[in-house]
């Protein structure tokens, strides 16, 4: 290959890994999936690097990748994939009724580190707009919604797509677009998916929430907690389908199946556009803590009203960068 051929390939490279974070967001929106969506993007910047000499520019590059980006989420949506939390598949067990009972990872919708699906923008407003849209509650609302409505919602309402745009995208007309949106609109009015009043950035006061929380959490103390509970708040623990509603059957599971993480430390990251903890419990075989789960938190009116903890840590600690073993002295 001569160094012109090389110069240019790559270019063709660097212009296509330019749009990764965004392809990677666009498309964890459409399937609800950590890895399907970087499998998606892979997918797509592979066919755009195959067929980049038939890319004739009579669209923008950006558009042409979403083009191929959203022809690949349809395939794979089309095998009838459908996430969803386990508060979209069963009312709350009562603390007297809870068992634990793993259901398949394809059934769940799985965190993802804001790094990887929200591109670097200076408009706070449109900063805030993109993390909204990748809060848990937004996704799994998205995952009741056709393939196809599902992308017209998320390039018009989230992208910002005129709807001539999107019909060219799609191969369909403008009238089509429209009335796509408008009935994905009405499905989501019928969907509770109501997000959390998080600020972007937090406010002082939701930061030290959250430092209460550590503190309460860490120190195991369920009368602490409890204060910093909303009265309707909520626990899921995926791959298990249980969930739970209310601070008494929340801190009596943490003091009876959940005693083991008592001493434990939680390192703050974030996920889905919100706050979020990697908690380590002591290590059973010897010194220091070891992972536990992946903790997102949602608040509600200057509370904690979710704690959505995600137990496959062998898969969720590397994707976030995340130790596989704290020290005895972590603080």
């Amino acid at each position: 290959m001569s160094d012109l051929t090389t110069t240019a390939a790559a270019s063709v490279d660097s212009r296509l890994e330019g749009h990764r974070v965004e392809l990677t967001g666009y498309c964890y929106r459409m399937l609800g999936s950590a890895f399907e969506a970087e499998d998606a993007v892979q997918d797509t910047l592979v066919r755009a690097w195959r067929n980049f000499d038939k890319f004739e520019g009579r669209s923008s590059l950006r558009s042409w990748l979403y083009r191929i980006a959203t022809n690949v989420c349809l395939d794979m949506l089309n095998a009838g994939n459908k996430r969803a939390r386990p508060v979209d598949l069963t009312g709350p067990t009562p603390l007297a009724q809870a068992a634990l009972n793993p259901l398949p990872e394809n059934t769940w919708l799985e965190p993802m580190p804001d790094g990887r699906i929200l591109p670097s923008v200076a408009d706070p407003a449109e900063a805030a707009v993109a993390k909204e849209s990748v809060r848990l509650a937004f996704v799994a609302a998205l995952q009741h919604l056709p393939p196809k409505q599902r992308a017209v919602l998320i390039l018009r309402e989230v992208l910002a797509w005129k709807a001539s745009e999107v019909a060219e995208l799609l191969d369909t007309s403008v009238a089509s677009v429209n009335s796509a949106l408008q009935r994905a609109r009405a499905t989501l009015t019928d969907t509770d998916h109501r997000a959390p009043d998080t600020a972007n950035p937090l406010d002082a006061e939701q930061q030290k929430l959250l430092e209460r929380y550590v503190s309460a959490f860490e120190g195991y103390d369920m009368t602490a907690l409890t204060a910093l509970l909303h009265e309707d708040a909520v626990m899921t623990m995926p791959p298990f389908d249980l969930w739970l509603k209310g601070h008494d059957d929340i801190t009596g599971f943490m003091l009876s199946y959940g005693a083991s993480c008592a001493g434990s430390r939680l390192v703050a990251t974030e996920a889905n556009g919100t706050p979020a903890f990697a908690h380590y419990k002591p290590n059973p075989e010897g010194s220091g803590f070891v992972p536990w789960a992946l903790q997102i938190i949602d608040i509600t009116d200057g509370a904690i009203s979710g704690m959505h903890c995600f137990l496959d840590t062998p898969r969720w600690f590397p994707l976030f960068g995340l130790p596989d073993h704290l020290a005895a002295d972590a603080a």
